[in-house]
């Protein structure tokens, strides 16, 4: 069902193609792609490099139409949001029910011809992956639990084992690892951008964490994830899937988020900040010396996930054979 929405501004031109571009999230996209790669490289199949390619175009295709189908629902509590109104749909550029049109139309090719050109068993998990994201996360869990990211965190984990299934048309342990690392990953992750745009979410009616269950109980469950996350990110050191770079890697990448995650949870990020001086303005990507320590966390998580899934692909270069430093 395609929902009301208000726009934002009125339309003054007819959308653009970039505009449709947007609906698709390609800074999300782009990290999609990354991960799924690695599984797909990480299963080690003598896959042909064609298939290869199309296998990773169908996963990017539909990360775009489970994002449109977001976009297409999501509109009206976009338009209540500093970070999120500009966004073709709650700003009138794009019509909620053609970002919904979009989005099924591109679901449905990716995995038709993920099913078609490569297995159907990465079809089916691409499948799940677009229906876990657009249904249970955007329809059901978003609005109404503050677990939503904990929960909906499972659709942007799949791309990994995705990939893995696509490359060997199979899912094995060391697959749904890759799975579990990015599971973990993704609470403290958002959790941390929350506890500095509170207000949007709280405006729009979200439920996100810091707005149900304040700002100290977050700041305390990211701590906890992050402990979680640390050792979960070494295991693949184990398993026989991360090698010496790896392990190296990930045992560095997981001492900083656990130190990041200390220092946040004693710190009063998400707390209601003092009024700014009479004449200034806050800015749309300003944080507040408080905030500091959740946006430090929130961008350092990116380069731990980057420098896990990084190290698994260096590992795999003829060159570190050669060194016998490969896994």
């Amino acid at each position: 069902m395609t929902p009301s929405i208000t726009p934002a501004v009125l339309p003054s031109e007819a959308a653009r193609w970039q505009d449709y571009l947007s609906l698709l999230k390609p800074r999300v996209m782009s990290l999609v792609v990354f991960t799924a790669v690695t599984g797909l490289i990480c299963a080690g199949g003598a896959i042909n490099p064609l298939l290869g390619a199309v296998a990773i175009l169908c996963i990017a295709v539909g990360a775009g139409g489970s994002a449109a189908l977001n976009m297409a629902y999501d509109g009206d509590i976009d338009a209540l949001m500093r970070r999120t109104r500009r966004r073709a749909v709650p700003a009138g550029r794009v019509q909620a029910a053609d970002a919904l049109a979009l989005g099924v139309a591109l679901s449905l090719f990716s995995v038709g011809i993920m099913g078609l050109a490569i297995n159907w068993l990465s079809a089916a998990l691409l499948a799940f992956t677009i229906a876990f994201y657009a249904v249970v996360y955007t329809l059901w869990l978003k609005r109404r639990t503050p677990q939503n990211i904990v929960i909906g965190g499972l659709a942007g984990a799949l791309p990994p084992v995705v990939g893995w299934a696509a490359a060997s048309g199979h899912a094995p342990a060391n697959a749904w690892l890759l799975v579990a690392i990015i599971f973990f990953w993704t609470p403290p992750h958002f959790w941390a951008l929350s506890l500095y745009t509170k207000t949007d979410y709280a405006e729009a009616g979200v439920p996100m964490m810091p707005v149900v269950k304040g700002a100290a109980s977050t700041r305390l469950q990211i701590l906890a994830y992050s402990l979680l996350l640390a050792p979960l990110g070494v295991a693949p050191a184990f398993t026989g899937l991360g090698g010496p770079v790896y392990l190296a890697v990930s045992a560095i990448g997981g001492l900083g988020m656990v130190f990041l995650a200390i220092r946040l949870a004693f710190s009063h990020a998400g707390e209601p900040a003092p009024p700014l001086p009479a004449g200034r303005k806050e800015g749309l990507y300003d944080v507040r010396a408080a905030a500091r320590p959740a946006r430090d966390l929130f961008a350092f998580s990116l380069l731990y996930l980057f420098a896990l899934f990084s190290a698994l692909l260096i590992e795999r270069l003829p060159v570190m054979a050669a060194l016998g430093l490969r896994p």
